[in-house]
């Protein structure tokens, strides 16, 4: 099997590389599931998100074909399926003056992937909101101190509930409800504009969306809910505190198999 390779702009990183990533965490990044055939879904997607962030967090254009001939030599010779993650950042910045770092630099990881679908996830609500949430940033201290809150309640995860009451997101996934009708809802909140989620709602055949805020209340009365990123495409809720959810509705299955029949796009 094939070690985790990290580079830094094309170069092999090293640990000076990474230190001013650890210690300040001041990073945006997308991850994308690569197929057994080196295509991604969403590639056009992930790209625009790196470039929209990046201007966002650095006020800076992004070079999207950079990236993409990075991400393809990250990934030469390496069998799929893998996630490879593109992190964003600048190794010159300086914790007391980050308005100097102007200079991001793709950092590109690869890791190994789990089957499609996963196994159906367990939640506990939290109340947290993410900092920025328009951006996937590395400011990930909050939501995983939820996802720990979660499980030593006996949770697999964390759904998060925002100061008003509202369903939000999951700490690394959109979530998304089916109600009494079969419609998917969307939660009307400040979540992570997912690449998944804006796939499902482009090419899920006979499935229709709506957008509404949702309470705490009327997620658990759903027929059925689901969280989904790139790594874990459409994955099945069974339980939200104290209440099961239906994980064999037949609308999760339309949306998984549209999911897996999103053609993938090339580097």
């Amino acid at each position: 099997m094939l070690g985790r390779m990290v580079t830094l702009d094309g170069k092999p990183a090293g640990a000076d590389d990474l230190l001013p990533l650890a210690l300040t965490n001041f990073a945006h990044f997308t991850s994308m599931r690569v197929g057994a055939d080196g295509s991604i879904r969403g590639l056009s997607l992930h790209l625009e998100r790196l470039v929209r962030d990046c201007r966002t967090v650095y006020g800076v254009a992004l070079d999207a074909d950079r990236v993409r001939v990075q991400v393809r030599a990250a990934l030469h010779g390496r069998p799929g399926p893998c996630v490879v993650r593109v992190t964003i950042y600048d190794p010159a910045v300086d914790m007391g003056h980050p308005v100097d770092a102007k200079d991001p630099q793709p950092l590109i990881t690869v890791r190994p992937v789990g089957q499609l679908p996963p196994p159906p996830l367990r939640v506990q609500s939290v109340r947290y909101e993410r900092d920025l949430p328009q951006v996937k940033h590395c400011g990930l201290f909050g939501a995983l101190h939820a996802r720990r809150a979660a499980q030593l309640a006996g949770a697999d995860d964390a759904l998060f509930t925002g100061c008003d009451g509202l369903v939000s997101e999951g700490g690394t996934w959109n979530v998304g409800f089916i109600d009494g009708n079969g419609t998917v809802v969307w939660p009307d909140a400040p979540v992570l504009p997912g690449v998944t989620m804006a796939l499902l709602k482009q090419h899920a055949v006979g499935v229709s969306h709506r957008t509404a805020a949702v309470t705490l209340g009327q997620a658990k009365s759903m027929a059925a809910a689901f969280a989904t990123n790139t790594s874990i495409g459409v994955r099945a809720l069974s339980a939200l505190d104290n209440e099961s959810l239906s994980t064999d509705h037949p609308v999760l299955t339309a949306l998984r198999d549209s999911y897996l029949s999103v053609p993938g796009e090339s580097l």
